[in-house]
C-alpha cells in the first residue's frame, strides 16, 4: 500500500518537474541559502570563506538561525506544550 503511495507521489512530484520534492528538501531555506550550500559543497567550507568572508558569515548565521529554531527550540516548546 505505501509503494503505491510514493509511486503516485513521485509520478505527480515529476509532472510538476520535482517542484514538491525540492520544497521539502529545502523547506525553510532561502535561495541564497541553497546557492551557497552547492558552492559550500564543490568548493569546500575555507575556500568559500576566503572568496566572500561576509557571504560565508551570512550564510553561517542564517542556517545557524534556522537550525536553532527548527530542531531545538520547535521541539522544546512542544514538549512543555504536551506536558
Amino acid at each position: 500500500m505505501t509503494t503505491w503511495f510514493k509511486t503516485q507521489f513521485l509520478a505527480f512530484d515529476r509532472k510538476v518537474d520535482g517542484a514538491i520534492s525540492f520544497f521539502i528538501k529545502h523547506y525553510g531555506k532561502t535561495k541564497f541559502m541553497v546557492a551557497m550550500s552547492k558552492k559550500a559543497q564543490y568548493l569546500g567550507l575555507e575556500k568559500l570563506f576566503l572568496k566572500g568572508p561576509k557571504a560565508f558569515i551570512y550564510f553561517f548565521l542564517f542556517y545557524l538561525v534556522r537550525d536553532t529554531i527548527l530542531y531545538i527550540i520547535i521541539p522544546i516548546l512542544f514538549a512543555v506544550w504536551v506536558d
